[in-house]
Parts: structure tokens; C-alpha cells; sequence
């Protein structure tokens, strides 16, 4: 829920800032830890219909790749931290970001370390990058863990986008299909019913059933429209809540031909996030924990027991093979890893391995998923005119 908080401590004198938190009390001690002194708090639930629209309209996304990209290119080109922020925050103009980068540099400016201050958002900086950066900070080594995120989150996101624009295609194909296909049911049909009804003569009950449709179509055009903009809007809305969203997701990846696909990019994902971890100096047992939530649930049950195998003193690539987490070929470069001591490297490996062998596979389905959809609804399109003249042919060839 996101709070909006009248404060005080600031040069500007009192301003109302907003905050994204579970409950009341911890807008609060956000606003404290930041230094403000709050003077009175309400939740965007408790605003009207047209204020609520106006803070969703200002609320924008934080770019978390963008801020790391820049954030480690300042760190390299010779700036500290603060001077960074400062000159991310002045270059700023997204009003949502803007606030956020404000809030940083206050706390930094504070005495805060880094690291706790990205810990106070936590609805836009996750527990890996915090992680990641507060072992950074004891290591010293910051831009490196920058750099290992960055790359970590292009990899994810070529894949992503890749899905994506695989996706796009298909779903056209879909859309046009359907609409010619309701076309012709109700417009072209009702035509060819009201001729065959003038013609006295018996029509196959296959185009009987075909025009009946049609014509029940073409007799209640507003209600088969507004149940056509129903399932439209459905979808849209579905779509658009996370919750749902993630529900469709996993009941798809259910399906015997995407589960298997789907298990090993989970785990490639668990694989470069886990490298990440290891590379920035968080023990093993630990990451393990922190990685949990990129698996799926059965995996994750799996995961534990991993964990538990590696507490006890058992092989990291051992505990993996017994629980189903390890790929044949993470498990060759796992014991390469813990041999010469490069487990981080090796995982990363083993990510970059199974995310090549994903994309491709992604190619190959799309390619043979097209053609596919195409002869589908050629079929349905082309059964659907054989059906209307049907009768016409049966009637040439008895005048033949």
C-alpha cells in the first residue's frame, strides 16, 4: 500500500512524501529512519476516486537496471558514492525515481552505509541486490558487484524478451483467426441461411447446424458483442494483476511439454543468482536461503533439503544430485568447481550453458508453434465456407 506522509525536517520546511510499506507503522519508521519527522499519514486507499487515479498516474516504476548501469559508471569513472547519487538524482526528472534517489542521498548524507538505505525500499531494490551490495561493502569491491548484477539482469532480460517477441506473432496469428472466423458466423452465414431457406430443399445437417449458429449470432449482435468485450476485458484485467498473472503462468508451465523447459530455466536462473551471491562473498548455506523464491514450489522443498545436506558437511554438487537441482551438465562443472575452488564461476557457466541451450529451443518452438496455428485455423476458416456451400455442391451434382 503506498502511504503519503505530511513531514518536517527537511530545509523546505513540511512537504508530504509518498511510501510504499505494509501497514502504517512501517511508513513511519521509514520516514524516521530517513529522518523525517512525520506530522500526519494516510494510505492511498483512503483517497478519492480522482486523487487515487492521479497518484497512480505519478507513481512510475524505478529503474533499477538504469540506476545500476549509471551508479557503476560514475563508481568507475573516479566519483565516492555520495557525489554519484547526487549526480543521478540531479539528472533525474521521473517524478517516482526522483523521490527515491532524494530519499538515498538523504540517508547517505546521514551516515547510513549503502546497503541498509536500498534495504528501507524494499519494493524496489530486492533482497539479492541488497545482499549483494552489503557484501560488497565489507569486501570493498562495490563496482564489481555492480557490474555482476548488471550483467546478471541483462541475461535474465534477453531471455525475457526474447519470450516475449516469440510470443507476439503467435498471439496475432490468434486474434486475426478469431475475428475472421466471427465474421464469416456473423455476417456471411445469416446470408447464405436466408437463401437456403427460399430453396425448398434439405441441406446436410452439418451446414444445418453451422447456419443455425449464424443465425443465432446475427439475432443477438450487441449481446455476443458485449460477451466478446466480457472475455476481452477479462483477459486485460487478468493480465494485469500480478496475483492472477502468476497463477496463469504456473498452471501453463503445468503442461507435460513446458514443465520440463520450465524447471531448467528456473534453475539456470537459481544458478547465475546463486554465482552472483558466492561472488560477492555471502556463504553458501546463506545464498541458498536467499535464492529460494526463484524456484518453483516443489523445487523449493528440494531446496531446503539441499540446504540442510550442505549444513551437515555433504558436497554442494552431491546435495544438489540427490534432491533433482542439478542439470548433467551443472553437475560435471559443480565438481570442477568445488575441486579448484570456482563454484561461483562454474555456476555462473552452468546459467550461461542451459540460458544458450533455453534460447534456442525457444526458436525452434516458435518456429514450428507458427505453422502450426496457421494450419488450425486455416482448417477452422476453411471447414467453416465448405460448410456454407455444401448444399450448393450437393445441388450441382444432382443437376449433373
Amino acid at each position: 500500500m503506498q502511504f503519503h506522509l505530511q513531514v518536517q525536517g527537511g530545509p523546505s520546511g513540511p512537504q508530504t512524501i509518498a511510501i510504499d510499506a505494509a501497514n502504517e507503522a512501517e511508513a513511519i519508521r521509514q520516514a524516521a529512519r530517513n529522518g523525517w519527522r512525520v506530522l500526519a499519514i494516510g494510505s492511498t486507499e483512503s483517497m478519492g476516486a480522482g486523487a487515487r487515479a492521479s497518484a497512480r498516474r505519478s507513481k512510475q516504476a524505478f529503474p533499477l537496471l538504469q540506476f545500476s548501469q549509471e551508479l557503476l559508471a560514475l563508481l568507475e569513472a573516479g566519483l565516492n558514492l555520495s557525489e554519484a547519487t547526487a549526480t543521478l538524482l540531479n539528472k533525474e526528472t521521473r517524478s517516482g525515481a526522483r523521490a527515491t534517489l532524494a530519499a538515498i542521498q538523504r540517508s547517505l548524507q546521514q551516515g547510513k552505509s549503502f546497503s541498509d538505505t536500498l534495504a528501507d525500499f524494499p519494493a524496489v531494490f530486492p533482497e539479492l541486490y541488497v545482499a549483494t551490495v552489503h557484501a560488497a561493502e565489507r569486501s570493498g569491491n562495490l563496482p564489481e558487484a555492480l557490474a555482476r548484477f548488471v550483467g546478471y539482469q541483462l541475461q535474465f532480460d534477453a531471455i525475457r524478451k526474447k519470450l516475449v517477441s516469440a510470443a507476439i506473432y503467435p498471439a496475432m496469428l490468434l486474434v486475426v483467426g478469431t475475428l475472421v472466423t466471427l465474421f464469416l458466423m456473423g455476417y456471411v452465414v445469416p446470408k447464405f441461411s436466408v437463401v437456403y431457406e427460399g430453396s425448398g430443399r434439405e441441406i446436410p445437417w452439418a451446414s444445418r447446424m453451422l447456419l443455425s449458429f449464424g443465425q443465432a449470432l446475427a439475432a443477438h449482435p450487441w449481446l455476443c458483442a458485449g460477451a466478446l468485450a466480457g472475455v476481452v476485458l477479462g483477459v486485460v484485467l487478468g493480465l494485469g494483476n500480478a496475483a492472477l498473472r502468476g497463477r496463469l503462468v504456473l498452471a501453463i508451465l503445468r503442461l507435460p511439454v513446458l514443465s520440463a523447459k520450465a524447471a531448467e530455466f528456473r534453475l539456470a536462473r537459481f544458478y547465475r543468482a546463486l554465482s552472483l551471491l558466492l561472488h560477492a562473498g555471502i556463504p553458501l548455506s546463506k545464498a541458498l536461503a536467499m535464492t529460494n523464491a526463484m524456484l518453483l514450489p516443489a523445487q523449493q522443498v528440494q531446496l531446503v533439503q539441499t540446504r540442510r545436506a550442505v549444513e551437515q558437511g555433504l558436497p554442494f554438487s552431491t546435495a544438489l544430485e540427490q534432491n533433482a537441482l542439478a542439470t548433467p551438465v551443472a553437475q560435471s562443472l559443480l565438481k570442477v568447481g568445488e575441486n579448484t575452488g570456482r563454484l561461483g564461476d562454474m555456476l555462473e557457466r552452468s546459467a550461461k550453458f542451459h540460458d544458450e541451450e533455453f534460447a534456442r529451443w525457444v526458436d525452434w518452438a516458435s518456429r514450428l508453434l507458427e505453422p502450426v496455428l496457421m494450419t488450425v485455423i486455416g482448417v477452422v476458416i476453411g471447414g467453416v465456407v465448405v460448410l456454407m456451400y455444401m448444399p450448393i455442391f450437393e445441388l450441382a451434382g444432382s443437376l449433373s
